[in-house]
């Protein structure tokens, strides 16, 4: 099968970054689903694993954490699925990726793909729906569907999950969303998602919240740049507050939270997976949810690019644009 891959850690523009390989098939024991691969996205954990974690010794690395394909195979512990069915998923980091023509992965954080969208459009909600999902509903905790007057700010909205989480909190919750953009484009984007009041990120944020006359934020979900925000985020969240994030900032001390009694929540889409937990079939679950939602026209895709076909030449170009810091929504690609 042909696939996408490297060896050795390093910057995307290395000539052997990611090249196009054969690899044998693999076989489905188990809890396994065997994937052929439609359509792929691509997000920072790409990057960020290219840059950091080389394959083991002779062996390749296949990145890619979004897909969307048909399956060819069962193990024989699989309940959910058939041979045939269109399926989505996000992965496991301690697997192969999807930048292959077929993929191995555990069919309980799998979930049947939206019928309304083809394979490319539906590529590039799995990873972000599921991180912003836990994030908003396991670990802050938000309420769902009350008349409670209670604002959020999510920081980076215009991003994969930024774009999902605007989207699910306008469906699912009565929360004022208030979302940041620094380009008039990523501003008209998270608009158009849902986003009721849009601030500058690249200006002091507590300011621009009491010039809007709101409530300070019960809830803040912060994307992207934390460490940049941090101070601002402990002056502008409401006593008792929640705060949630999901990048890697090289150091956080949340100190500053301690006298207005904020909780602090990391969310880490991988766990499950990673920890064999035994709520591991949530995200399944989660999927299906999120496919219904999409089929009822109440959440759309984030594709904001597609290119064709996977390869690598493609996928570099996608990860020099995922690294640049300036992707607005997901970039996808498809076939092989």
């Amino acid at each position: 099968m042909k696939a996408v891959a490297y060896q050795h850690a390093g910057d995307i523009t290395s000539v052997d970054a990611l090249v196009n390989i054969e690899m044998d098939i693999p076989t489905a024991q188990g809890h396994d689903l065997l994937v052929r691969v439609q359509a792929i996205s691509v997000n920072p954990v790409d990057a960020k694993i290219r840059n950091h974690k080389s394959a083991e010794a002779n062996q390749w690395k296949i990145l890619g954490w979004d897909a969307v394909g048909i399956v060819e195979a069962i193990g024989e512990q699989v309940t959910q699925f058939n041979i045939g069915d269109q399926v989505w998923y996000a992965g496991a980091l301690n697997r192969q990726g999807s930048n292959s023509e077929l993929q191995l992965v555990d069919e309980r954080i799998v979930g049947h793909a939206p019928v309304s969208l083809n394979a490319s459009e539906a590529a590039a909600l799995p990873l972000t729906a599921i991180t912003a999902w836990e994030m908003l509903f396991d670990r802050l905790a938000v309420p769902q569907l009350t008349t409670e007057n209670t604002t959020i700010l999510v920081i980076g909205g215009a991003g994969g999950v930024g774009s999902m989480a605007i989207q699910l909190l306008k469906q699912l919750t009565k929360l004022t969303v208030i979302s940041t953009a620094s380009r008039p484009e990523t501003s008209e984007w998270v608009k158009q998602l849902g986003a009721d009041y849009v601030l500058d990120h690249r200006q002091a944020l507590a300011p621009q919240i009491q010039q809007l006359g709101l409530n300070a934020p019960l809830y803040v979900f912060s994307t992207t740049q934390t460490d940049q925000h941090l101070a601002d985020i402990a002056e502008l969240i409401a006593a008792q507050g929640h705060f949630g994030l999901i990048d890697d900032p090289e150091q956080l001390d949340i100190k500053i939270f301690k006298s207005k009694s904020v909780s602090v929540h990391w969310e880490f889409m991988f766990t499950r997976s990673m920890y064999q937990t035994q709520d591991m079939i949530k995200q399944s679950q989660l999927l299906n949810q999120i496919a219904s939602l999409v089929d009822e026209g109440k959440i759309k895709t984030t594709v904001s690019q597609m290119l064709s076909p996977i390869n690598a030449e493609n996928l570099k170009r996608a990860h020099q644009q995922i690294e640049s810091g300036t992707t607005k929504g997901k970039i996808v690609l498809h076939g092989f």
